[in-house]
């Protein structure tokens, strides 16, 4: 009999004080369901979207987590235990499973994915190899439609996705600007990941930043929205683009946003603004993966691995990746 540790959600969280909300418990594991896997979770990723699965907001891109049920999100590790022909014990696998020591998913509703074991570091499946790195090149190569010469825009340029986005937009040939908050973090986006311009948002007029840039911005890769987003729809150039990947200045809150204020902007600029979400494209991993492989083994597509070690240490993992103090991919690890 295997005891198993998760993190339940008891209630819906007020800001960012996730210990009020969620408590860590202990089962003993059933056995598996037919069709199902067990994963013993080496990782946890941590990713600001799943703060809307905690919130009682049923517009999301997906239903909110019932209260009382195990925390979710996205787990590395290997099958223990498989009732699925598909997914051998011993297999490295990544997919949507529970903030747990154990985590149960069926495969064809968790994304669950074998991924590459022969990777020197696994934890590139959170990083540069995986969904982070995913989105950035969907949100910059076809939502943004980046070509050579163009000026593209990044906010939270030196987080998960963000700093994948600002590697892939150079990659393309584009010129960079990445948007983050504070010098040690601008300081990363000009000297380890090549950015051609880094705009302190704390210490910085944004707007006034991009309107130096002549011609004005030819894409935006979106994490934020809210106020960044009226800094940069006047100065984008016209005909340009919006790939709206997250809004994480709405996540804490229970209802959304008011729309931008520079909104008219769509209009004058004759702008594209598209929200994509990377889970409609997993069926094309195999697409992406040896043009990020090709990036890797370059060293052309880096990512700053921040890691916690302990399940029991997850919330105040979590809160310090939305609040916006850690630099690159947040992660704990488990076992």
């Amino acid at each position: 009999m295997t005891e198993n540790r998760f993190w339940r959600l008891d209630r819906h969280p007020e800001g960012s004080d996730f210990e009020a909300a969620l408590s860590l418990q202990t089962e003993t594991l059933p056995p598996l369901g037919e069709g199902e896997v067990r994963v013993k979770v080496g990782y946890l990723s941590m990713d600001a979207g799943t703060r809307m699965w905690m919130s009682p907001r049923t517009d999301g891109y997906q239903p909110p987590l019932p209260l009382g049920s195990k925390m979710a999100g996205l787990v590395l590790g290997h099958v223990s235990e498989s009732r699925d022909a598909a997914f051998p014990v011993g297999t490295l696998v990544r997919g949507f499973g529970q903030w747990a020591d154990y985590a149960t998913m069926v495969p064809a509703l968790a994304g669950l994915e074998i991924v590459d074991n022969t990777v020197a570091d696994i934890r590139h499946h959170f990083g540069a190899l995986g969904m982070n790195a995913w989105t950035a090149y969907v949100g910059v190569r076809e939502v943004a439609a980046v070509k050579p010469g163009e000026w593209l825009v990044v906010s939270a340029a030196a987080g998960a996705t963000g700093s994948m986005a600002c590697q892939v937009g150079r990659n393309l040939g584009a010129r960079v600007i990445g948007i983050a908050g504070g010098p040690e973090k601008c300081r990363y986006l000009t000297e380890q990941l090549g950015v051609d311009i880094a705009i302190d948002y704390k210490n910085d007029d944004v707007a006034a930043r991009l309107a130096a840039v002549e011609g004005g911005v030819h894409a935006y890769f979106d994490n934020v929205g809210g106020p960044l987003l009226d800094a940069v729809l006047p100065n984008m150039a016209h005909y340009g683009r919006v790939a709206v990947c997250g809004m994480v200045a709405a996540y804490d809150n229970d209802a959304p946003l008011p729309g931008p204020a520079r909104f008219d902007q769509v209009l004058m600029r004759r702008l594209r603004i598209e929200g994509f979400f990377i889970p409609d494209f997993l069926h094309r991993g195999a697409e992406f993966l040896p043009t990020l492989r090709e990036w890797v083994d370059a060293g052309t597509l880096t990512v700053n691995l921040d890691e916690t070690q302990g399940l029991e240490n997850t919330l105040a993992t979590y809160r310090r990746m939305l609040s916006g103090k850690a630099i690159g991919k947040v992660i704990v690890k488990v076992a």
